[in-house]
């Protein structure tokens, strides 16, 4: 990549409204990595669908003033915007319950989605998008281009099959799991490990993917990269949720790692990133560099 030039990347798949208790947030895993890499200094397009309703003009709205390329996202005559009932248990842990369908099951690529995504430098995309068949073959359209690929796994039952996770693994040069992820597929892959250094190892032989991250929660993260493992064990704090948590230090890690940032050194920036996340309400809130270099000097 040219570490001259800002990276450009492209976010496929669901935006969305996180539904909590007591308010609405604007979400969905792709959008929450896309902001974030905005916030880094990247330039970020999206790709989706919203309805032609209240919520998709707010979505629409609200992320073009953060500074993200919305002219690919569509709007939907036919299906509503996604709505996601958000539940934190009494550690800040979230479960989701998710509206189906909605109109980022709906995405249908046009001639603007395949131009951004071939002149892009990274491409992002989850699972939870290929729930729906209509999404799922615009995706495997836009998987042909000849752009550094990133897969962020994202489990929600009962969204997904082995089938399709192991076609999207196979697409990717770069795979993130959180510790649960990676040992439910590798054991449907038939690994014979448990632990996560040989299951990624068995993963990457698997889909032949040279890049893999694992979060582990509070305990920070794996990442093996050209061959290494690198680790970083976590930075301390009192969690508000997890909502968007993941999401952001994925931003960070793969704007770090495709900006030239020696690997030890990436894997740090991003579990703080995602530390100072999980510390606030919300899967965006704003976060100061000096914030995140004062979490990894410890002070």
């Amino acid at each position: 990549m040219n570490n001259n030039k800002p990276l450009k990347a492209v976010a496929y798949g669901e935006v969305l409204w996180d539904i909590f208790p007591d308010k609405k947030k604007i979400g969905g895993a792709p959008l929450n990595v896309a902001l974030r890499m905005k916030t880094l200094g990247c330039n970020v397009a999206m790709i989706s669908c919203v309805g032609k309703d209240s919520d998709g003009e707010a979505i629409i709205n609200h992320v073009k003033q953060l500074g993200l390329d919305t002219e690919a996202i569509t709007q939907s005559e036919e299906f509503p915007t996604g709505l996601v009932e958000v539940t934190l248990n009494e550690t800040g842990s979230a479960t989701y319950e998710i509206k189906y369908p909605s109109a980022w099951d709906k995405i249908v690529v046009n001639d603007l989605a395949n131009d951004l995504v071939a002149n892009a430098d990274v491409l992002i995309y989850g699972s939870l998008v290929c729930r729906d068949e209509v999404s799922r073959k615009s995706l495997e359209e836009l998987l042909q281009a000849n752009v550094y690929k990133v897969f962020d796994v994202n489990l929600r039952k009962p969204h997904y099959t082995y089938e399709i996770l192991e076609k999207l693994m196979q697409s990717a040069d770069f795979i993130k799991f959180n510790d649960d992820e990676i040992i439910e597929i590798a054991s449907a892959l038939e690994s014979p490990f448990t632990g996560l250094e040989e299951n990624i190892h068995f993963i990457a032989e698997k889909t032949k993917t040279t890049a893999i991250c694992v979060t582990r929660g509070k305990d920070g993260a794996l990442l093996f990269w050209k061959g290494q493992l690198y680790e970083n064990e976590g930075y301390p704090i009192k969690v508000a949720d997890t909502v968007g948590a993941g999401d952001s230090f994925l931003a960070a890690l793969i704007t770090s790692l495709l900006t030239g940032k020696e690997p030890q050194s990436a894997i740090d920036f991003a579990c703080a990133v995602g530390a100072l996340v999980a510390e606030a309400p919300g899967a965006n809130p704003e976060i100061s560099i000096e914030r995140i270099q004062n979490m990894i000097a410890g002070s």
